[in-house]
């Protein structure tokens, strides 16, 4: 008689994900119908248990694909939400109105790209769709999706039109997604929008089924996306891959007639692009950006704006950035008045401003990065940027205004690298390369300390015993961690001197420093539960009940269904066969007691 685990253990996530692409490449085209009715300001969180069910394809990529559109009454409206069934709440909507458009002052003819995020309304539940949750585990951390936020990609096209009584067709196109996919869904919407303005709805209903019809987002595999005739080829990277270049140069090794699109990376953003009218800066930037401090960007489009905050945030990856940051943010948003307050400190937050009415209200703020207009780095004139200065009252000349100084000698040798490529012309791909590897190498520099003191805090596999908790992490003490750096410290790895010692007290007391702790430690935590199972696992568990009461070996039988059950909720990282070891267990210990107990506890925790 075999006995199985309690339902929450389900399925492994191998299971979850080959049944879903299996399903998500076999169904048939769905249409745009509201898939029954769903309580307001909640999503549909009925699938669990159900199989694939229509939109499930889509839900696993997009929330909701929105037509934004300029009503001379009403100013930006929404009309249109695509599948019809997708909740979005007042504030929602309100916030996706006035962040698709360009702030008034910015005067964007033609298509304009650009992304913004903002926070999703308090109260709604979050969605149960586990399949996201089982491929959310393998990303890097800095690709997991924040369930408070959602990111909007918008594709905005203001043309002239003497039909129109505003004179201008304004409109955009906007992705509503909670994957931090930049430059992915960039690219879907280069694909997608110009024909959507000449075709209108129908061809954004078969755009939505072929998202449907796509594979879910399974990090490391390599995805081919079919999207309105054109085929995407994709790879999502795992937490597993070295940190480096993206892994693209093997998909690109495959020639095949049907790939349109090859997509080198799915998050990444021009750096050198970005950060070239600052670059003599860049790593007092990266110390900024890593310590969470209040920073504005202010642009002349949006564009701008949020491909520079990203490229901000980007800049000290592997480590996440665990602060707000808005790649676009405008007057109309709602946590305007929670950000730009003077009664209390700026906050831990990176701002992408375009209207000049900033300049007054954000003044206060200790960091404001002025640029000019993004063009290709073609010229050394445009890679000379203002001195820093303490300034009082901000000027309108592109610069960083800051009184700010950097714990950390400049890198001359990185300046002179990135100034002779801008003098030989050398294409802004090839710059963002060497600009990437040395942010890479400079985070790794500082973390790889932090990474050696936390894994000390871990307790040895020998004090783990099967009939007791499993031990504690020892506490991290600063001071401790201070006394580590003098023979083990970045400058085993860095070539850049300067007090490291005030840069890392600094970070221990920012939100980068805390969130990426917590994340740490709840790993490490997760690893003890592990190896405390698999300790259980190696007894003889038949010869221990022999020895204990009745009372005792029920007791036993229920704490093992409910590891069994933490195992499988909490993705513990456990051997594969220790969970049917475990299994094996429970049912010989069930079976070694009388019938009645037998039907009790089988019963127990299977519901």
């Amino acid at each position: 008689m075999a006995v199985r685990g309690p339902a929450g253990s389900g399925p492994s996530s191998h299971e979850l994900v080959d049944e879903a692409v299996a399903a998500a490449g076999g169904r048939q085209a769905p249409t745009l119908v509201a898939a029954g009715p769903a309580v307001e300001g909640e999503e549909e969180d009925d699938s669990r248990g159900r199989g694939l069910l229509r939109w499930d394809g889509f839900s696993a990529w997009l929330h909701c694909v929105c037509v934004v559109g300029f009503d001379l009454e009403l100013g930006q409206a929404v009309e249109v939400i695509y599948p019809q069934h997708s909740k979005l709440t007042d504030k929602e909507k309100t916030n996706i109105c006035y962040l698709s458009f360009p702030d008034s002052n910015s005067g964007c003819l033609g298509d304009t790209q650009f992304c913004f995020r903002f926070r999703r309304s308090s109260g709604r539940r979050v969605s149960l769709h586990c399949l996201l949750d089982q491929f959310d585990k393998d990303l890097p951390v800095y690709l997991k999706k924040d369930p408070a936020y959602f990111y909007g990609y918008v594709y905005f096209r203001q043309v002239r039109d003497k039909t129109l009584k505003r004179g201008y067709f304004q409109k955009s196109l906007v992705l509503i997604s909670k994957l931090p996919y930049i430059h992915f869904f960039h690219t879907v919407l280069k694909q997608i929008a110009p024909e959507y303005f000449e075709k209108n709805e129908p061809y954004l209903e078969a755009a939505c089924n072929d998202v449907d019809r796509w594979p879910a987002p399974v990090p490391g595999k390599t995805l081919h996306l079919p999207i309105m005739g054109v085929v995407m080829k994709v790879r999502i990277p795992t937490c597993h891959d070295k940190p480096g270049p993206t892994q693209i140069t093997q998909l690109t090794q495959q020639a095949n007639t049907h790939i349109s699109v090859i997509l080198p990376t799915v998050h990444e953003v021009d750096l050198f692009r970005c950060f070239c009218p600052v670059f003599l800066h860049s790593q007092m930037l990266w110390e900024l950006v890593l310590l969470g401090e209040p920073l504005v960007v202010m642009a002349p489009s949006p564009s701008e704006s949020s491909e520079t905050v990203l490229a901000l945030v980007n800049c000290i990856s592997p480590l996440k950035y665990f602060s707000d940051f808005r790649p676009y943010f405008t007057i109309h948003d709602s946590e305007f008045k929670e950000y730009t307050t003077r009664t209390q400190a700026p906050p831990s937050v990176i701002l992408g401003v375009t209207n000049p009415f900033f300049a007054k209200t954000l003044q206060h703020w200790p960091h404001i990065i002025r640029i000019g207009d993004l063009k290709p780095a073609d010229e050394p004139k445009q890679v000379k940027v203002k001195k820093l200065k303490n300034l009082k009252t901000l000027d309108s000349k592109p610069g960083v205004y800051t009184s700010y100084k950097p714990y950390l000698n400049r890198d001359e040798e990185i300046i002179k690298q990135l100034q002779k490529g801008v003098q030989q012309k050398r294409p802004s791909e090839a710059q963002s390369v060497i600009l990437r590897r040395y942010f890479l190498e400079l985070t790794q520099s500082f973390i790889i300390p932090l990474e050696r003191y936390v894994a000390s805090l871990m307790p040895l596999q020998k004090t783990i015993s099967p009939w007791k908790s499993p031990p504690q992490l020892r506490q991290f003490l600063p001071e401790e961690f201070m006394k580590t750096l003098e023979k083990t410290g970045p400058q085993l790895t860095s070539r850049i001197k300067g007090d490291w010692i005030g840069l890392y007290r600094h970070f221990l007391k920012s939100p980068n420093f805390d969130g990426w702790f917590k994340t740490r430690r709840k790993e490490m935590t997760q690893k003890l539960e592990a190896l405390h199972l698999e300790a259980l696992c190696e007894e003889d568990l038949l010869l221990w009940i022999q020895k204990h009461t009745e009372v005792e070996t029920v007791d036993l039988v229920l704490k093992l269904k409910n590891k069994l059950l933490q195992a499988g909720r909490e993705h513990l990282p456990v051997k594969p066969d220790t969970m049917e070891k475990l299994r094996t267990h429970i049912d010989a210990i069930i079976l070694a007691l009388p019938e009645d107990l037998q039907s009790i506890l089988l019963k127990t925790g299977m519901t």
